[in-house]
């Protein structure tokens, strides 16, 4: 059976009239704002309220789905503190994984950017590459363009001295 918010409220200041010789918390049932998370400390036991809570559990979980917030547990029944319990650790565990899935997408982005710029500076180191072949074939292209032109001109001189000569 499923009790409504105002319901558990109730229970709850049902069960802390009865705790008249213990330090019980006065309960209300002022409205927060939904923005605003509500926390509400319970105990299985019947130990002195003057020993903090082992397990406190937040009602609302602001970064939770509304479909998938705890629902408020029956404070009589053992069982719905339980499963109540067992939500309420499955949506913090919910809430870290998905911080870890949030941290390593960055994470991702990251190491996405760290590779595309690796990519372009290893395609720049490969066109330096390239342009440094191409200018050093050139280079040998033109030294021996060079040597052959002068070896030309070495050969020319002397037919025109030759010629110089026998005139």
């Amino acid at each position: 059976m499923m009790e409504t918010i105002e319901d558990s409220a109730e229970n709850l200041l049902e069960h802390a009239d009865k705790r008249v010789g213990s330090s019980a918390h006065m309960i209300t049932t002022a409205r927060v704002p939904a923005d605003k998370p509500v926390r509400i400390a319970f105990s299985l036991n019947d130990s002195p309220d003057d020993t903090p809570p082992e397990n406190t559990f937040p009602l609302a979980f602001p970064e939770l789905e509304q479909q998938l917030q705890p629902l408020p547990p029956c404070h009589d029944s053992t069982e719905s503190m339980e499963v109540f319990k067992q939500h309420c650790q499955i949506a913090e565990e919910y809430h870290e994984v998905k911080k870890e899935i949030a941290l390593l997408e960055e994470r991702k982005k990251e190491l996405i950017a760290r590779l595309e710029q690796a990519e372009k500076e290893s395609m720049d180191a490969a066109q330096l590459a390239k342009e440094y072949a191409e200018l050093t074939e050139e280079n040998r292209t033109l030294k021996l363009a060079q040597t052959q032109c002068a070896e030309q001109l070495e050969k020319l001189r002397i037919q025109y001295q030759k010629r110089q000569g026998s005139s």
